[in-house]
């Protein structure tokens, strides 16, 4: 298990969990980063592009004691994805993120790990009500919003594109 100088926690998110991103991840990451799909999360990445990702994904957590975790598939152990908060600068609040790679859509990954890091999030950061940038072709993310309970909110602008601001409801307190 790889051990850090700051707390990430793992959570169970029914058929995967979330957990810490590790540096043997470098390789799924990357197959995704050099697909097409990956232009709707800011690729495609080159490999030395991808770990400098999962570096910045430490850091966050390092600098903000929230994060993004990695999606791990709890049969195979292998990573399937990503999800979890964002808040770095040029962000207005912080986001609620996710991402499934290719070959593991359509099985209830994003939905399950979604619900699960937005009631840690409320839960034990304090993030509560929290947003999630999706860019308007991303369909697949704006059903998926849609069936978390968020509801568009606005236009905006994130790192010079266009997206639309999706909020998530309330958590109820635990």
């Amino acid at each position: 298990m790889t051990q850090y100088a700051f707390d990430i926690p793992t959570v169970d998110a029914g058929p995967v969990i979330l957990r810490a991103p590790r540096e043997d991840d470098l390789d799924a990451l990357t197959a995704f980063m050099s697909g097409e799909r990956s232009h709707f999360v800011g690729g495609p990445a080159s490999r030395a592009e991808c770990w400098g990702i999962i570096a910045r994904i430490l850091g966050h957590w390092a600098l903000r004691g929230y994060g993004y975790w990695y999606i791990e598939d709890k049969q195979t152990g292998q990573p399937v994805g990503g999800c979890g908060f964002i808040n770095r600068e040029g962000w207005e609040e912080p986001e609620l993120g996710w991402q499934v790679w290719d070959g593991f859509e359509g099985r209830g990954i994003a939905q399950a790990a979604a619900r699960a890091a937005r009631t840690h999030g409320a839960r034990h950061f304090g993030l509560n009500g929290v947003i999630s940038y999706i860019v308007p072709q991303n369909t697949r993310s704006i059903a998926l919003a849609r069936r978390l309970g968020a509801s568009f909110e606005r236009e905006s602008v994130l790192l010079g594109h266009q997206c639309h601001v999706y909020r998530h409801p309330q958590e109820e307190a635990a």
